[in-house]
């Protein structure tokens, strides 16, 4: 099958996509192997993410040691072609989408295999392309809200990059809770990100958020640790600061089995924020997304409702790829960057 290949990390690959980065291959790569419990899946479309760069960059290497060469993709939409000898949820035929394992990514190809546990049945008022785009933020945004934060009706929540993909989906999941939500967003995109709920947004070229916001229950952060040890005064005691990029923090070194080196390098990349966060009697965690076939059933409900809509920036061909991978990595799109496949 054809694919878009990480051959081996980081920016100094003989092959580049014109912005400093190592270029994916395009090559062929054996079909996936079919397991038990496994579906079979010719891809429609994949989604885009900046997780994606940073795991082609070698960022997540003593979180994720991914075995090279590596096919690249995270977000996957398409039709169920051939089903294990154990699966029961799941024919040839069924319209799916999914947030692959961690460990077996690989959307930007033709065929996936996934443990059918990880996946759902596609909304049903989505297109392929719309689909790829939801389960990743989807998941992110559930996890982090629903699950993590258990943010409730009249609480106050604050979602860094309103525009972005994440913050598409966080926003909207949040309003349907019944939550009062803020944002920041550039000038262009004010009025995008109050159209998707936002009670308050602030345009970041303007105004500190920190100056602005307060007595916050729940921040969601994407950005860079300058927003993140800033968030902290946005919270009020008892609030919950969860972190979506970082850094790891133990309970996730604990979560992952990592061994005893990996695990002191994550206590210490996380301890200033750990500090400044438990001074203020604020719970700090660190969040990376799991794939889970029941939650992305929950989601499906709510966008075949009407109450979450997609948001999708740029569809790009299979063959532009690296194009749509060095778009996203701009940090401008406004939603989701979905590849087009089948």
């Amino acid at each position: 099958m054809k694919a878009f290949i990480v051959d081996r990390y980081g920016r100094n690959g003989r092959r580049r996509n014109g912005h400093g980065a190592a270029a994916l291959r395009f090559g062929e790569m054996p079909d996936p192997d079919l397991r038990d419990n496994d579906v079979l899946v010719q891809i429609h479309a994949a989604g885009v993410n900046v997780l994606d760069s940073k795991i082609r960059n070698g960022e997540f290497k003593l979180i994720l040691p991914y075995r090279l060469p590596l096919i690249l993709g995270n977000d996957v939409a398409g039709v169920v072609v051939r089903v294990g000898s154990k699966v029961r949820s799941f024919k040839p035929g069924d319209e799916v989408y999914a947030r692959p394992h961690q460990d077996r990514i690989g959307s930007f190809a033709e065929l996936i295999a996934m443990n059918e546990s990880d996946v759902a049945i596609k909304p049903k008022t989505l297109s392929m392309e719309e689909a790829a785009s939801m389960p990743l933020v989807g998941l992110t945004a559930w996890q982090a809200l629903i699950e993590r934060a258990h943010l409730k009706k009249g609480q106050k929540v604050f979602i860094h990059a309103g525009s972005g993909g994440v913050g598409t989906f966080a926003i909207q999941l949040a309003k349907h809770v019944g939550a009062f939500v803020a944002t920041t967003t550039s000038t262009a995109n004010v009025e995008f990100v109050k159209q998707l709920g936002a009670d308050v947004v602030i345009d970041y070229k303007k105004e500190n958020f920190e100056d602005v916001l307060h007595d916050y229950d729940v921040v969601l952060n994407s950005l860079d640790n300058d927003a993140l040890q800033k968030s902290v005064r946005v919270l009020k005691r008892g609030g919950k600061l969860i972190s979506i990029s970082g850094p790891p923090d133990p309970a996730f070194a604990k979560d992952i089995g990592a061994n005893a080196f990996v695990g002191l390098v994550m206590r210490l990349l996380s301890l200033r924020i750990r500090r400044q966060a438990r001074s203020q009697d604020i719970d700090y965690s660190f969040l990376f997304m799991q794939a889970n076939g029941e939650q992305l059933r929950e989601i499906s409900a709510l966008i075949d409702s009407g109450a979450i809509r997609p948001v999708v920036d740029r569809v790009f061909p299979f063959e532009s790829t690296n194009d749509a991978l060095a778009y996203v990595e701009k940090g401008r799109a406004k939603g989701k960057v979905v590849i087009k496949i089948g």
